[in-house]
């Protein structure tokens, strides 16, 4: 069974710093596409920053230049390096993964369960 488990979340005041971890486990062939979302109360999920095996990651124009996503070398954990904190960073954190099942040919999209970030003006 695949399982993905997410870590770091917290409260920060603004300004602040906070690293998220997101770690897959179970029988995976293959984890195609790593990724955050975030969502906000009384708001759609949306996405926040991508990473793909490739190393080629993608960003919300919202937090470019404060955000950094990043895989280990394993390419099953993934990291949301966030800076410069905003109060409108508040929301839940859900990390996302693409990936083929062992014995499977097919890819299919796996979801943790969200870590909160509460940023304080």
């Amino acid at each position: 069974q695949v399982k993905l488990v997410e870590s770091g979340g917290g409260l920060v005041q603004a300004g602040g710093s906070l690293r998220l971890s997101c770690a897959a486990s179970g029988s995976i062939l293959r984890i195609n596409i790593m990724g955050w979302y975030r969502q906000a109360p009384g708001k759609q999920r949306e996405l926040v920053a991508i990473i793909t095996s490739g190393g080629s990651t993608n960003y919300a124009d919202s937090v470019k230049g404060r955000f950094t996503i990043s895989r280990d070398n394993a390419e099953t954990t993934v990291y949301l390096h966030m800076n410069s904190l905003k109060p409108e960073d508040t929301a839940l954190y859900f990390c996302s993964a693409d990936l083929i099942p062992s014995r499977s040919t097919t890819s299919y999209t796996y979801w943790g369960q969200g870590t909160q970030v509460t940023v304080s003006s």
